[in-house]
């Protein structure tokens, strides 16, 4: 179940990341209660799941989903640039979680 919980607060730090974005400095409501509301979610799931996963390596699973969907939405729909080696960079974090998650 911790897993689980992981994963989805990892989905919702890649939201609040995004709302934070798009708030334009807490002027704009709803991505400013979008990012409120992503946050304290995100950090409860995450605070749960470290009651019985290691920190080191709940954290780093938090934050490789986090990112990587954070950047991966920029790529799909903020005009960030897209190549080769940032693909490669991301499959790379996507592998490292993975890696942290299967020796665990």
């Amino acid at each position: 179940m911790a897993w689980i919980v992981l994963i989805v607060s990892g989905v919702l730090e890649a939201v609040w990341a995004t709302a934070l974005g798009r708030s334009a400095g807490f002027s704009r409501p709803v991505p400013t209660a979008v990012f409120g509301v992503g946050l304290v979610l995100s950090m409860a799931g995450l605070a749960y799941a470290l009651r019985t996963l290691p920190i080191g390596t709940g954290y780093a699973v938090w934050v490789g989903i986090g990112a990587t969907l954070t950047v991966a939405y920029g790529m799909l729909f903020g005009g960030e640039s897209v190549s080769a080696v940032k693909l490669a960079l991301l499959a790379g974090i996507v592998g490292c979680v993975i890696g942290l998650k299967a020796l665990h």
